[in-house]
C-alpha cells in the first residue's frame, strides 16, 4: 500500500516539477527537449523567465491585486463564519433551525447563477470592477460553507465547558473569545486554507468583476496567453509563481485541514 500511494503521489507531483523546470529553461532549450533534459544538463537553467515576466508592471499588480482579494475575503470569511457558527450552535433565537437550514441549502446555488444579477447590482451600486466587488463576491459565496463547517464544530463543545465559563461571569463575547476560538482552532485553520485556496486559484469571479486595474494574477495569465499564445517561457514562470503560494499554504497546513473538515462534517 505504501509503495502504491508514493507512486500515486509521485504521478500527481510529475507535472509540478516539469512546470518548475520548464519555468527555469530558456526558450531554445524548451523547443528542442523535454523539461527532464535538465536533470543532465543543469546548465539550461536560468532565471530570465523569472525577470523577464516580473518586469511586467502588469504582472507584479496582478499579484499584489490576488493578495489583496484573497486576504479581506478569506478574513471576512473566517470572522463572520466564526460569529454566525456559534450562535446557530449555542445561542437561541426564532426561527434558528430554519435559518440554519436555509444556509445549508445555499450550498448547492452554483456560482453562475449570481455573475448577471450581482454584476447589475455592483454597477448600481459602483463597485463593478473594483477589488472590493471580487472580495464580496467571495464572501458571500463563501459564508454557507463557513457557517456548516464551524457551526457543526462548535456544536460539538461540551456543554459543560460553556456553562462553567458562564458560572464565572462569562459574557457571550467573551464567553466566543475564550473558549469558543479556542477550541475551534482546528476548524477554523481548515476552513482559512479551504477559502484561501478557493480565492487565491478563482479565475471566474475575477474575470467577471474586475477591470484592467483591479485584476489578479489568474487573469492576467490569461490574457498573457491571449497575448503570447503559446509561449511557455512566459507562462510557466507565471503559472508557478501563481500555484507556489497556495501550495506552501496547504502543504504547511495540510493535517490542520483534514482534521478540520472530517471534526466539522461528521458527528
Amino acid at each position: 500500500m505504501r509503495v502504491v500511494l508514493i507512486l500515486i503521489a509521485l504521478l500527481w507531483v510529475t507535472p509540478t516539477v516539469g512546470l518548475l523546470a520548464s519555468s527555469f529553461r530558456d526558450p531554445t532549450d524548451i523547443a528542442a527537449s523535454g523539461w527532464w533534459d535538465v536533470f543532465s544538463k543543469p546548465s539550461q537553467l536560468t532565471t530570465e523567465s523569472y525577470s523577464t515576466l516580473l518586469g511586467k508592471e502588469e504582472i507584479t499588480d496582478s499579484l499584489l491585486n490576488t493578495i489583496w482579494i484573497t486576504v479581506p475575503a478569506t478574513a471576512l470569511v473566517i470572522v463572520i463564519g466564526a460569529m454566525a457558527g456559534y450562535a446557530f450552535a449555542w445561542m437561541d433565537f426564532k426561527g434558528r433551525d430554519w435559518w440554519f437550514l436555509a444556509v445549508v441549502a445555499l450550498l448547492v446555488v452554483p456560482v453562475q447563477v449570481a455573475l448577471i444579477p450581482l454584476s447589475a447590482l455592483f454597477g448600481d451600486l459602483g463597485i463593478y470592477g473594483s477589488v472590493i466587488g471580487v472580495v464580496l463576491f467571495h464572501v458571500g459565496f463563501g459564508l454557507p460553507f463557513a457557517i456548516f463547517l464551524l457551526r457543526n464544530f462548535f456544536a460539538e463543545i461540551p456543554r459543560e465547558l460553556l456553562e462553567a465559563a458562564r458560572l464565572d461571569g462569562a459574557g457571550e463575547t467573551r464567553l466566543f473569545a475564550t473558549v469558543i476560538l479556542p477550541l475551534g482552532a482546528p476548524a477554523i485553520a481548515s476552513l482559512g486554507i479551504f477559502q484561501f485556496l478557493w480565492v487565491w486559484n478563482d479565475m471566474l469571479v475575477a474575470l467577471v468583476f474586475s477591470d484592467s486595474g483591479s485584476r489578479p494574477l489568474t487573469v492576467a495569465l490569461t490574457e498573457q496567453t491571449r497575448q503570447f499564445s503559446g509561449n511557455i517561457e512566459t507562462l510557466a514562470p507565471g503559472a508557478f509563481i501563481s500555484m507556489v503560494i497556495p501550495l506552501a499554504v496547504f502543504f504547511a497546513f495540510q493535517r490542520q485541514f483534514v482534521s478540520g473538515v472530517m471534526a466539522g462534517a461528521v458527528k
